[in-house]
């Protein structure tokens, strides 16, 4: 089976330049995309042509997501099936024995997505620790699925799932975790291996903007969470009001919450989740997890009035617990994501 290792590149140096000649050795066709890198990066480029890549460039960068995404063109375009495609990144973070390790195991499973992931054991720069963990958690609260690596540049994957790759929305860093949410959620099989955890003077050749491109990773669940505190602000004050008028706990968080989930709801449909499943299903499934909330937001919000504590910031404490699980009840049931008609479509060749 051919083995087509796909390598994203901007702004590299020399070790790219290792990292293909071992590739080349190793039985690999080595696609290469200049993501616009400017003049002072031609000759490093021009030299991977002259190392057998094949180099593909852009005008202007566009991101990784986009520059794995134009390779991923040129090879549907350019290569029989069967063949594997293993992505990794040019800056001599992923050893060529992983990259061997995941391209076997994606021809042993061609159906499967396989992981290259880190352990970050040794010396690991304090941003990649805190950063893997914090995508680490928000995945699983999203997904509810387990990835211990979720930003990891080593994937391998096979011919069958390369339309699916270049229809997976995101130009830049979010493109890898929108792939790894999109395979959880369409219940498509993933894979992680152990490989080494390899840092270059304390990963100073990463192009990764932290606010910027986190922002990016994160996005749905930041939009969530300003929907949830715009609710939160609007049943609280609600709650107070009510309370005040009836000085009924029970009744004053049941009509409080009635009305901020009906903001809630619209908000995380159009906006939050840009949500095509039907209305009245969603509206049914939406009113079942109300409910539940409700239920559930009631009992811990009395518990927690008995046993003493002030009933206002019992509030606050409840809503934080049900944030989560709020979230990952509309994330995977009510707003499900399902693929574009042109997933669907796309045939196993892919025109430009």
């Amino acid at each position: 089976m051919k083995k087509i290792a796909l390598i994203p590149a901007y702004e590299p140096d020399l070790k790219m330049i290792d990292l293909i000649e071992s590739l080349f050795i190793g039985g690999y066709d080595v696609v290469v995309v200049d993501d616009g890198s400017g003049a002072k990066y031609e000759g490093i480029f021009s030299l991977a042509g002259k190392k057998n890549a094949t180099v593909i460039s852009h005008s202007q960068n566009r991101g990784k997501g986009n520059a794995i995404k134009t390779g991923l063109f040129y090879i549907c375009l350019n290569y029989n099936e069967p063949y594997v495609v293993v992505t990794a990144d040019c800056d001599g973070q992923h050893t060529c024995e992983d990259i061997e390790k995941v391209t076997s195991m994606a021809a042993d499973n061609m159906d499967k997505l396989i992981l290259g992931g880190r352990r970050f054991e040794g010396k690991v720069p304090l941003r990649s620790r805190v950063g893997n963990s914090i995508t680490r958690f928000v995945y699983r609260a999203a997904c509810g699925a387990e990835i211990y690596d979720t930003q990891t540049g080593l994937r391998a994957f096979s011919h069958k799932l390369s339309p699916i790759m270049i229809n997976i929305p995101g130009e830049r860093y979010e493109y890898e975790m929108n792939m790894l949410m999109y395979f959880a959620r369409q219940r498509l099989p993933m894979e992680e291996i152990p490989i080494k955890t390899v840092y270059i003077e304390e990963n100073a050749s990463s192009h990764f903007d932290t606010i910027k491109d986190s922002v990016r990773i994160y996005k749905e669940i930041l939009k969530f969470s300003g929907v949830s505190f715009l609710s939160f602000l609007l049943d609280y004050m609600l709650y107070i009001v009510f309370l005040n008028l009836t000085g009924v706990l029970t009744i004053s968080n049941i009509f409080a919450r009635i009305l901020s989930a009906s903001f809630n709801y619209t908000m995380n449909r159009k906006l939050v989740f840009k949500s095509r499943a039907g209305l009245l299903r969603s509206i049914t499934q939406y009113v079942a997890l109300a409910v539940f909330i409700l239920a559930a937001n009631t009992a811990i919000l009395a518990g927690l009035a008995y046993t003493g504590v002030n009933v206002y910031l019992g509030k606050v404490i409840t809503e934080v617990v049900m944030f989560f699980v709020s979230y990952t009840i509309q994330h995977r049931f009510i707003f499900k994501k399902h693929g574009t008609a042109a997933q669907k479509a796309l045939p196993g060749k892919v025109a430009i």
